[in-house]
């Protein structure tokens, strides 16, 4: 294989650009942007070896880079701005930036339920000596005692203890679920190969009726049983099968077909196991059948379901950067580069657009993604005059409204997606640490994980209304969140159990589909589409995909990164159209926002309109009144039939 000229997919004027991809030792392609950029993109290190002149003394950046202590070059806007970029942190060092020299963003107080770590995050105070660190710089297990547990009790994964009876009972006792881990029922005596005496014993089913006496009370010797077939009178009682056995009998079923007494068969319902098919299940007597929704094809090799048309790619933040990959080719290349922390962002399949938002500069920005490594075609859609700290951003892609989350004013507000001057905060009353937020605009609702002392995952209408907890059990860090629409589950990561999880849109028939302290270092953000999960591990420094269904077959996308956060697939079955226009009225009607609302009932009023934070809708609807008292989240019902 030969890397060759690449056609970049934007074009500048009437031109399209080209340029010449950089070949690794393993015959990997990058683009050169990748090349002596201190990550091994290539995997085998070979794009960072011959990059001496890059890190050495006589180095000499750019005028509009600073040259760190250890030679790395980074943008000149970057150095005393309180964040250090540069390995060393020189770029932030007293004698260059003056006073007691800063930090990186960090509360100035923690609260007295938290533990402050030495690097200043703030972690939750139970956390602490747990046996699992939470600060980034693991000094929440530092100086910890040495845990240990009793001779009659089990110590869990995390360092607590349980009774020694409750390991391997079926019932999760400990936190990370390790004491139900690698349990095998060692006493089982089922099967046709094993026999089971009435004392208790078990022996080979070969050693009854052979006239040997091997069970100590002798019950595989009874001489009225042996030789004797229960089978050939009346079927033994059977409905359909009747298995004869040295010492009585067994009724037995036909594929697709169980026991539902010990004589009678009934037929077995496949589609109750959510394994059963990768999308639709259709239940036959005696079989079943998979099938797959609109836009999707049957694989006939794997037997799950394909999406038509183009293949998806992922997009995701490495803080300074937004880069794309292909998850099965592996190759990947850069979309945005110079930022200073991007955390989160979301796309518009249809239109080919990118939103993210930056937590340092506490900006929301937009931009088409062919054009979004040009600072001239970024828009900045909220700035930091109403942002304090955005963690979570999702678009709604049938009304172009863009909704985000914010840990700093505990806020989860709403905004018009392509100018940003129409908001209003939805949710502003007891939120802790709102992280990632995920919309459902085809039935109206928002979903958002709450990492605080209480952790939660909530749901409410895209309008604010109907709020509720969705998961409030067995759930500690919750970080990333995503909606299998076509399948109406809600998976999430949880950051400090180690999991991936997930519940229907009702919040039950929950499902842990991977739990490993090994397989999900610190996970942050996910994504799913197709029989396929995605997350970032920002311990791992990598992002992965595993089955959907199983939580198997695990491989890594990329590696090798610095700090992965968000991520999101881009392809468009993600995004199914609809509209909220009422009649021949644009935007519903609305003077300001249109909001989906929640169907809750086929009565539910499918949109409803909404002023900004602070004002309410006049007597003339649907027109905002824009001098009238002051109101928390007021929306109207606007019903469409």
């Amino acid at each position: 294989m030969v890397c060759v000229l690449h056609w970049l997919p934007f074009s500048r004027g009437n031109r399209s650009q080209i340029l010449l991809q950089f070949q690794c030792a393993n015959r990997k392609c990058l683009a050169p942007v990748f090349v002596c950029d201190g990550d091994d993109d290539c995997g085998d290190d070979s794009d960072e070896l011959k990059c001496s002149d890059r890190h050495s003394p006589t180095n000499t950046c750019s005028p509009h880079e600073f040259r760190c202590n250890t030679s790395e070059c980074v943008p000149v806007v970057w150095s005393c701005d309180g964040d250090p970029d540069c390995p060393d942190g020189s770029d932030e060092w007293p004698e260059r930036c003056g006073g007691e020299g800063s930090h990186p963003r960090r509360r100035v107080n923690c609260t007295m339920e938290e533990f402050r770590c030495s690097n200043g995050e703030c972690v939750r105070l139970p956390w602490k000596c747990d046996g699992d660190p939470d600060c980034k710089d693991k000094s929440d297990e530092a100086e910890c005692p040495l845990l240990t547990c009793r001779p009659d009790e089990f110590q869990c994964g995390d360092g607590s203890c349980i009774h020694g009876t409750k390991q391997c009972n079926k019932v999760h006792d400990c936190p990370d679920q390790s004491d139900e881990a690698g349990c095998v029922n060692a006493t089982k005596c089922e099967g046709p190969l094993k026999f089971l005496c009435k004392n208790g014993e078990c022996i080979d089913s070969a050693k009854v009726c052979d006239n040997v006496k091997d069970c100590k009370d002798r019950s595989d010797e009874p001489k009225k049983e042996c030789g004797l077939n229960e089978c050939s009178l009346n079927n033994g009682g059977c409905s359909h099968i009747c298995q004869d056995r040295p010492i009585g009998y067994e009724c037995q079923c036909p594929t697709g077909y169980k026991l539902l007494d010990k004589r009678t068969c009934g037929d077995i319902d496949e589609c109750e196991n959510p394994n059963a098919c990768s999308q639709i299940c259709i239940n036959y007597k005696g079989d079943f059948k998979c099938e797959c929704y609109q836009g999707y094809e049957m694989d006939p090799v794997t037997k799950t379901c394909k999406a038509e048309g183009k293949s998806p790619y992922l997009l995701f933040t490495n803080r300074q950067e937004i880069r794309r990959v292909d998850p099965v080719k592996r190759d990947y290349r850069q979309v945005l580069a110079t930022q200073k922390n991007a955390v989160a962002l979301d796309v518009d399949v249809a239109n080919n657009r990118l939103f993210w938002c930056d937590r340092f500069h506490r900006n929301i920005y937009s931009a088409l993604i062919p054009e979004a490594g040009d600072p001239s075609q970024q828009v900045t859609l909220v700035d930091s005059g109403s942002l304090l700290s955005p963690e979570g951003l999702a678009l709604d892609w049938v009304q172009h409204n863009l909704y985000w989350t914010d840990s700093g004013h505990k806020t989860v507000s709403v905004a018009s997606a392509y100018d940003g001057l129409k908001r209003r905060v939805l949710v502003d009353t007891e939120l802790s640490e709102p992280r990632a937020i995920a919309l459902d605009p085809q039935h109206g609702f928002m979903y958002w994980t709450d990492w605080g002392t209480r952790a939660k995952i909530e749901k409410a209408g895209m309008n604010g209304v109907d709020r509720q907890v969705l998961v409030s059990d067995n759930i500690e860090w919750p970080n990333g969140i995503t909606l299998d629409v076509a399948n109406r589950r809600l998976y999430w990561v949880d950051s400090k159990l180690h999991l991936i999880s997930s519940v229907d849109l009702n919040g039950a028939h929950r499902r842990t589909h991977l739990s490993s302290s090994e397989r999900l270092g610190h996970p942050y953000a996910l994504a799913v589409f197709e029989d396929r999960i995605y997350w970032t591990d920002r311990e791992r420094e990598a992002v992965y995909s595993a089955n959907r269904l199983t939580g198997q077959d695990i491989s890594t996308v990329a590696e090798h990164l610095k700090d992965p956060h968000d991520i999101v697939v881009f392809h468009p079955l993600r995004q199914q159209p609809d509209s909220c226009n009422l009649g021949s009225e644009d935007n519903g009607g609305c003077e300001y926002l249109c909001l989906k609302a929640p169907q809750i009932t086929e009565h539910s009023p499918k949109y409803t309109c909404a002023c900004p934070t602070g004002q309410d809708l006049g007597p003339e609807i649907p027109s905002s009144d824009f001098n009238v008292t002051p109101a928390s989240t007021t929306v109207w019902d606007l019903t469409l039939f």
